[in-house]
């Protein structure tokens, strides 16, 4: 499991032109089964992503695809950690820690 923090790096104004493409981006991720959750910072200076799965590399090459960042207005941080606990909606994403 991986949360993807989005940090941003241009303008607002820049941010929000980019928006819709983003967005689109974000649906295909969500429609593959990667992203599980995603949303805006507060206040408003980047997002959150959840992403599942245990591939850095693939989330890493991902990332790079967002619109945000080939238009060079974010940059990610991307954090791995496992999921051994979960609400009960979550449990397909539960992790077992390696013995």
């Amino acid at each position: 499991m991986f949360v993807l923090e989005l940090t941003y790096t241009g303008p607002i104004e820049r941010v929000d032109e980019l928006l819709a493409d983003h967005v689109a981006w974000l649906d295909t991720h969500y429609a593959s089964g990667v992203f599980i959750a995603s949303g805006r910072k507060n206040p408003r200076d980047g997002g959150v992503i959840l992403a599942a799965g245990e591939d850095r590399a693939l989330i890493e090459e991902i990332t790079a695809t967002d619109p945000f960042v080939t238009e060079g207005v974010c940059a990610y941080r991307v954090t791995e950690f496992m999921a051994t606990r979960t609400a009960p909606a979550l449990d397909a994403y539960r992790q077992e820690l390696p013995t």
